[in-house]
C-alpha cells in the first residue's frame, strides 16, 4: 500500500510530518510530491525531501492522498497537475485526507460542493463559498473524505485515516 502527500514550501511542519510517520508506522510506503524535486521547508524550519514532482505522479499507484496545511496549499492549488491528481482520487473513490488549509486544493479542484468538511477556522467562509457543508469539528468524514482543523485534531484525524485504510 502506498500513500501520496502533496505539499510545498511553507507547509505546517507537524501537519505533514505526523501523518507521514503514522502512515510509515503502519507499514505504508509514503511518497512526498511537489512542484519541483528538491527539499521543501516547513513554516518552522523542518525540511522534507521531495520524492517526485507532480508531473511524475501516477495517482493509480496510491491508496490515499494526504494534503497538509500551512501556507503551502495556496501555492499547490495553482498547479493544474495537483488538481488533476485530487480529481483522480475522488473519481476512483480513494481516501483523501486534508487538514487545516489543505482543503484549499480540493476547493480549487471543484471537489467540495455538497460535501461535509472542516478546515482551519479562518478559511471556513471559503469552504462554504465552494458549496461545502462546513462543520466546526475535530474531524469530519464524508465517504472517502477526511478533514480536520489543526494539529490538535491529530488523534481523530489519524484514527479516521487508518479506518479508511483498514488499519
Amino acid at each position: 500500500m502506498k500513500a501520496l502527500i502533496i505539499s510545498a514550501d511553507t507547509f505546517e511542519d507537524s501537519e505533514l510530518l505526523v501523518p507521514y510517520y503514522r502512515l510509515k508506522e503502519a507499514g505504508i510506503e509514503v511518497t512526498v510530491a511537489s512542484m519541483r524535486r528538491e527539499v521543501i521547508t516547513g513554516l518552522h524550519g523542518y525540511e522534507v525531501t521531495v520524492d517526485k514532482t507532480l508531473a511524475e505522479v501516477n495517482p493509480e499507484e496510491y491508496a490515499i492522498l494526504v494534503l497538509p496545511g500551512g501556507r503551502a496549499p495556496a501555492a499547490v492549488r495553482k498547479e493544474e497537475k495537483a488538481l488533476e491528481i485530487a480529481r483522480s482520487f475522488f473519481a476512483g473513490g480513494k481516501p483523501v485526507a486534508a487538514i487545516c488549509h489543505g482543503p484549499q486544493i480540493l476547493i480549487s479542484a471543484g471537489l467540495l460542493r455538497g460535501r461535509r468538511a472542516t478546515c482551519y477556522r479562518s478559511m471556513a467562509d471559503e469552504l462554504i463559498a465552494a458549496g461545502a457543508d462546513y462543520e466546526d469539528r475535530e474531524v469530519v468524514v464524508d465517504g472517502n473524505l477526511v478533514t480536520s482543523r489543526h494539529p490538535a485534531d491529530f488523534p481523530a484525524f489519524l484514527r479516521e485515516i487508518m479506518k479508511l485504510l483498514g488499519r
